[in-house]
């Protein structure tokens, strides 16, 4: 599966760890996974695996949800929040899902809810459509206006397929937090705390108090009183963590009178630390309540209350109620009563087994790996067994059986940079275990393509023009190389575009293919080519060119005239079945555009390459093969076959 997942954090980074948690799951399982991050960038919210898509970043000033803030104070504005809309819904073309998961929303965020709105109703526009998730923690915080409530249910019942609920029913049902109607319970599905963290065996006593305030400067009031303790009460042994959104200047505030190493920013082996603790003193926001889970250290809970907040208090009375932690209201904190909470834990039995199901994680992509598996059973079946498909398949069949075979290339146009869609298709080559001969045109190519690619072993680039530029007079068609140039013109830019590829590709994947841009070509530059030093063309099927080898394309998907979305599918199969049986040595030349695909075109092309590589009568050379000198010597251009026309180029 490719999994899209889309959050934005605004007052701890919370949210980005669950959501890029589960990112990381399913990427470890085997899956695409991709997530789209709208918060502040945070640096210890780790992504192996995943490929991050980062929005104009997002905050808030204190609990103030409703008044969203740049990165540097000011509001955003409306053009801020059009880039982000504009980047999820591009994102969602590009990348093509098979499940959509929105994070918190439609149950919070409401200040988000016009780009989390476009995500998925661009998601509902897609051919075909992915799932549709949201992704909540164990404890929501219910609007006092049920207008607001009765909002979010209704943008369940009509856009979303499921709600997958981060939590443990035992110890939290949603409906202790949100009031639920009707029909809302049946697509709930319980995942288990998602427990993004590694374990750590600790031998020996417990020893010390850790304490540890989040990621933002909302923990301040408890970092305070937790200095202030570790002043009086040294011998504790204290160890104080500060999130990495408080401020330096209050951060050596802080750190007065302390003695040195007690004081300092959250680490990455927090979980080793809390291990080893005696003593927790924490909030209770969803990951610490998660790693108090899994450590089993005695706990004291200082939830965040500021604004109104419930979730963290109604989850430390839970917890507390189990016996698994004290709390210690945020509105009672003090240096003094911070310590006797910590005297009182030590003092108190250690917490036994509790049972609560932390498999979050994996359960998750289980869950939506199977209503995937259930939605692609019930919908288009039959696609790649449509009459087209086997149409095509029998005239494979048939040329098998005489015991010959169809070479096949595929060809993609326009590349310039690296982009979410190239690696999509740089994906999907490497699925199907194919080359792809990529058209870069020349004084477009830039460094972040030459890197992309030199990482890609199944890519060789053929010379695109060089600026895929219109050099047609008004009323005709577009051509850069078009016979209304001069010669003289035409022979300048062509020999430029090689000279510039070669400068900025490396010669390992780069082929002296030329490959005209809207595959017009004036017949009197082909001629010149091959003294240019190019060894091979491919365009639109045309004649032989003496010095060349040519093989083109014979099937472009896009509707170039009409939608620009996907050609009439079964036309395109049928035209392609009657092709092969007529002239089976005629290489299937595909050509693709991977900058401006829609949904329906990257399944149209997964779909044929699945029927076509999976079959014994298609081979696949390498275009380094087919147009190098050996090549040349031995023959020259490819067979000429006028046949079939079913290009239709943009």
């Amino acid at each position: 599966m490719r999994v899209l997942i889309a959050v934005t954090h605004l007052l701890g980074a919370g949210h980005l760890t669950r959501a890029a948690a589960l990112a990381r799951a399913f990427a470890d399982a085997g899956h695409e996974a991709m997530l789209i991050s709208g918060g502040v960038p945070a640096p210890m919210v780790r992504l192996d695996g995943v490929r991050l898509v980062q929005l104009p970043p997002l905050k808030i000033a204190g609990t103030d949800f409703s008044t969203l803030l740049k990165p540097d104070g000011a509001p955003a504005d409306a053009v801020w929040l059009a880039r982000r809309r504009a980047v999820m819904v591009e994102t969602v073309g590009t990348f093509a899902p098979d499940a959509v998961v929105t994070e918190l929303f439609p149950f919070g965020r409401r200040a988000l809810a016009a780009e989390f709105l476009a995500l998925v109703e661009a998601a509902h526009a897609s051919v075909p459509r992915p799932l549709v998730l949201a992704s909540v923690r164990d404890i929501l915080v219910a609007s006092a206006k049920p207008e607001r409530i009765a909002q979010a249910h209704a943008r369940v019942a009509a856009f979303y397929d499921a709600v997958l609920v981060h939590g443990d029913p035992a110890l939290a049902p949603l409906d202790a937090s949100w009031p639920l109607d009707a029909e809302t319970p049946g697509k709930l599905r319980y995942t288990g705390y998602v427990d993004e963290g590694t374990r750590s065996a600790v031998g020996g006593a417990r020893a010390g108090v850790l304490v540890a305030a989040g990621s933002g400067p909302a923990g301040l009031v408890l970092l305070r009183a937790a200095a202030e303790a570790g002043r009086r009460r040294p011998e504790l042994g204290w160890r104080i963590l500060a999130g990495h959104g408080v401020p330096e200047a209050a951060l050596s505030a802080l750190a007065r009178g302390l003695p040195e190493g007690v004081l300092g920013r959250a680490r990455t082996d927090y979980r080793t630390l809390l291990a080893g603790a005696a003593v927790s003193v924490s909030q209770c926001g969803y990951n610490t309540a998660t790693d108090l889970l899994a450590a089993g250290t005695p706990a004291v809970l200082v939830p965040f209350e500021a604004g109104g907040e419930t979730e963290q208090r109604l989850r430390a009375e839970r917890l507390a109620a189990r016996g698994l932690a004290r709390v210690l209201p945020e509105a009672e904190l003090s240096a003094d009563t911070l310590l006797r909470a910590v005297e009182a834990q030590r003092a108190a039995p250690p917490p036994g087994p509790h049972g609560i199901d932390l498999g979050g994680a994996r359960r998750t992509v289980e869950i939506v790996a199977t209503l995937h598996a259930g939605r692609r059973g019930a919908r288009h079946q039959t696609r790649p067994a449509s009459p087209g498909f086997q149409a095509l398949r029998r005239a494979l069949d048939a040329i098998a059986g005489r015991g010959l075979s169809v070479p096949f290339l595929w060809r993609d146009d326009d590349a310039v940079t690296a982009t979410p869609a190239l690696d999509r298709l740089i994906g999907l080559a490497q699925t199907r275990g194919t080359p792809i001969l990529l058209a870069a045109i020349p004084d477009g190519i830039d460094a972040a393509l030459a890197r992309r690619l030199e990482m890609a072993p199944e890519m060789r680039v053929a010379v695109h023009g060089l600026a895929h530029r219109n050099h047609a007079p008004p009323g005709a068609k577009p051509a850069e190389f078009g016979a209304d140039r001069p010669l003289s013109d035409l022979r300048a830019d062509a020999a430029a575009g090689l000279r510039i590829a070669r400068e900025r590709i490396s010669e390992s994947i780069l082929l002296p293919v030329f490959v005209p841009p809207w595959n017009r070509l004036a017949p009197a530059l082909a001629a010149l080519l091959p003294e240019l030093g190019y060894r091979g063309l491919s365009a639109v099927p045309g004649p032989p060119i003496p010095g060349l080898r040519r093989i083109d394309a014979t099937l472009d998907p896009i509707d170039w005239r009409g939608t620009r979305s996907l050609r009439e599918p079964e036309a395109m199969l049928r035209a392609l079945a009657d092709d092969i049986t007529r002239v089976p040595d005629r290489p299937i030349g595909l050509l693709t555009h991977h900058l401006v695909q829609d949904a329906a075109v990257w399944r149209f092309v997964e779909d044929l390459l699945a029927v076509l590589l999976g079959h014994p009568a298609v081979r696949v050379p390498d275009p380094r093969r087919l147009f190098d000198r050996s090549a040349m010597d031995r023959g020259g251009a490819a067979p000429h076959h006028p046949g079939l026309q079913i290009v239709r180029t943009g």
